[in-house]
């Protein structure tokens, strides 16, 4: 019997054709749900197995090789000659500067009772490079804002702390301001440093500390390098922004009429990129002040000193006067460098008309600057702040009992949100990080890395968790992370109430700004002071005070991102009979995602910033480790390891909340 092969029908159309199926792509949602669960399952059967739990005198081998590391390098370093010729000149030029500027405003030089320029004559200076680089406003509010500490009796810490940031600023800017145009001009050079600024930018304050003192001893030396090393990265970006922000077409001009490289630099793009190079310098002041303060747990001098003495005695009065006295300089700092950057933008606008009258009275207020700065260095009264610091002693006074009375009235309130926040969501959490085996963590932090910020991100997360283990903190971390986290649910959720509050009116916007604005200024132990009165020394002091850190930058981040959604989507979604709540919750917060996520991202580097530093006011776990590695010489190595692994949370919540923040706006 013969079979008949039917040919297949070519003629037959496409339509008729079955279509393939269709794969339907599972969503990001539900795979981190599937991942938490199945995290939540394991947890159940596996609590309290392999937990790599460590006491807190307890060692492990990499600890005690970075103790006998730091004692080979404190036994070589007089002899070895990568010391002798390298980091101990460097530690020698740094002191030698320091030194200077200190003997100058705030210590006595050998051979003199008082400082070379008194409280008069820096009075006078300060008021007069204010006016000079800003306005009268200004320079009112500096000589305001530095008799105000004199007259807390802080004069001599401020100058300390004034020093100290004046000279890292200078050496800061003296190698920030040349990558910075280097970065600008040469692509090649900005992708190279680009990852290592971001890398840079990522780090808590705390962990430049402690590598450093390794090489160049606890002093001045070591707080200023830090400081130099944590404010150079904002002078970098910035003055390369500058730099390739001005128009091609003026540097093609410039070119055409015969310019050179050098001319055009000098004449041409410089110039052009003054004011945003300003606004560089300005972050890079406030970030040296923020770390000179938190330098203090290297013996840095200065206000710092007093707030960490004080925050470890728990005298909240004390605490608080140094506190408002870092603030008021950071303000004087802050308004000082911004009416620089105007102070460029409107002569640029007005031309030598406005400078024409300006002339005279600034060498008339140079005359009368010398005259003071004479008087202050010829003479005691002029030079000794007079007084005995009575109003920063009531101010103290009136702190404890502002204390006192929060504690006595108000505890009931504070101890109740305090208890429902710890017992309702800290503790839960924590007991998912801390009791989960090490493995099984590691594992969830890798797949939610993953389906968040895609296999880069998964890969990241796979090689911090795998070095986290090998620091031998693996406990602490997680006890860290588990602050962190709480503490950025409850900066998101403050982030998007204020944010779309101020995304969607202007007026609300002129309102919270300028005070976000000024909350930004504030170094961060600024902010553990009133909450120590207010909680205690506990882990939840330093978890709101990283809320308040980190809420303003979030707010603002998501109110951008509300604004930029484009008005006539919004007017399409009212003209389709859409409520307020769903104009925001359908619309407006959805198109504004990345702007979520950006938040997110900063939201957990401020926090854990600030959650590391609450080590010094009951928040445990790495910031207690670091800070005992400071005190304690034997728990070195671990505090060097506790500084690593914050580097790795860093890394880890950075990498996986940018990608995430890609894929979204993608």
């Amino acid at each position: 019997m013969t079979t008949v092969l039917e040919k297949p029908d070519t003629t037959r159309p496409a339509e008729a054709t079955a279509p393939a199926p269709r794969v339907r792509r599972v969503s990001r949602p539900v795979l981190v749900a599937a991942v938490v669960v199945a995290w939540l399952v394991l947890f159940a059967v596996l609590r309290g197995r392999q937990t790599l739990t460590l006491a807190a005198a307890e060692l492990t081998d990499l600890h005690r090789w970075f103790n006998d590391v730091n004692d080979s390098v404190g036994a070589d370093r007089n002899s070895n000659p990568l010391f002798l010729y390298f980091f101990n000149e460097i530690r020698l030029v740094i002191d030698t500067l320091v030194t200077f500027v200190q003997e100058l405003i705030s210590q006595p030089p050998q051979g003199r009772p008082v400082p070379q320029i008194g409280w008069l004559g820096v009075v006078g200076i300060a008021g007069y490079v204010s006016w000079a680089v800003g306005n009268w406003r200004v320079a009112l509010l500096t000589v305001a804002g530095f008799t105000f500490i004199g007259l807390q009796g802080l004069w001599q810490e401020g100058m300390d702390t004034l020093a100290l940031t004046l000279s890292a600023v200078l050496v800061a800017l003296l190698v920030a301001l040349p990558l910075g145009v280097w970065a600008g001009l040469s692509d090649r050079f900005n992708r190279i440093v680009t990852p290592f600024l971001d890398f840079m930018q990522t780090m808590p304050t705390f962990v430049y500390l402690a590598p450093l003192t390794l090489f160049f001893l606890i002093g001045p030396a070591s707080a200023t390098i830090a400081t130099l090393i944590y404010a150079a990265p904002p002078a970098i970006r910035i003055t390369a922004h500058a730099v390739r922000s001005v128009p091609g077409t003026t540097v093609e001009a410039a070119d055409s009429l015969g310019a050179t490289r050098r001319q055009a630099l000098l004449k041409v793009l410089l110039p052009m990129s003054k004011r945003t190079v300003v606004m560089g310098v300005n972050q890079t002041i406030m970030a040296a002040l923020a770390m000179v303060t938190i330098a203090a747990l290297i013996d840095a001098p200065g206000l710092g000193k007093t707030v960490v003495q004080a925050l470890q005695s728990l005298d909240v009065g004390t605490a608080f006067n140094a506190g408002l006295a870092i603030v008021v300089m950071a303000v004087v700092l802050d308004r000082v460098t911004t009416a620089a950057a105007g102070r460029e933008e409107s002569a640029r606008r007005a031309g030598s008309r406005v400078l024409a009258w300006r002339r005279p009275l600034l060498g008339a207020g140079a005359a009368v600057t010398a005259v003071l700065v004479h008087l202050s260095h010829t003479y005691v009264w002029a030079a000794d702040y007079p007084g005995e610091g009575d109003l920063g002693t009531s101010i103290a006074r009136a702190a404890d009992s502002a204390t006192t009375w929060a504690q006595d009235n108000l505890s009931g309130m504070t101890n109740a949100f305090r208890d429902a926040l710890t017992t309702g969501l800290l503790n839960p959490f924590q007991a998912l990080l801390t009791d989960s085996p090490w493995w099984l963590v590691g594992a969830a932090l890798i797949g939610l890395g993953a389906v968040l910020g895609g296999w880069r991100a998964g890969v990241s997360a796979a090689v911090c968790v795998g070095l986290l283990v090998g620091t031998g903190v693996w406990s602490d971390s997680m006890t860290t992370m588990a602050s962190t986290v709480v503490a950025t649910v409850l900066v998101m959720v403050l982030g998007v109430g204020f944010g779309v509050w101020m995304g969607r009116s202007p007026r609300v916007d002129r309102v919270l700004r300028p005070t976000l604005d000024a909350a930004q200024v504030m170094p961060p132990f600024v902010y553990l002071v009133p909450f120590l009165a207010l909680f205690g020394a506990t882990r939840f002091t330093a978890i709101v005070a990283a809320v308040v850190y980190a809420a303003p930058v979030a707010i603002k981040i998501i109110a951008d991102g509300v604004r930029n959604v484009p008005q006539t989507t919004v007017e399409a979604a009212t003209s389709a009979g859409c409520n307020t709540w769903q104009i925001i919750t359908k619309v407006q917060l959805p198109m504004a995602r990345g702007a979520l996520t950006l938040a997110t991202n900063q939201g957990l580097i401020y926090v854990l910033s600030m959650v590391v530093v609450g080590g010094l006011v009951g928040a445990g776990a790495l910031g207690y480790d670091v800070v005992a590695g400071f005190s304690q010489g034997q728990l070195y190595g671990k505090g060097l390891a506790a500084g690593l692994a914050i580097v790795l949370l860093g890394v880890m919540f950075d990498r996986i909340t940018q990608a995430a923040a890609r894929r979204t706006g993608a």
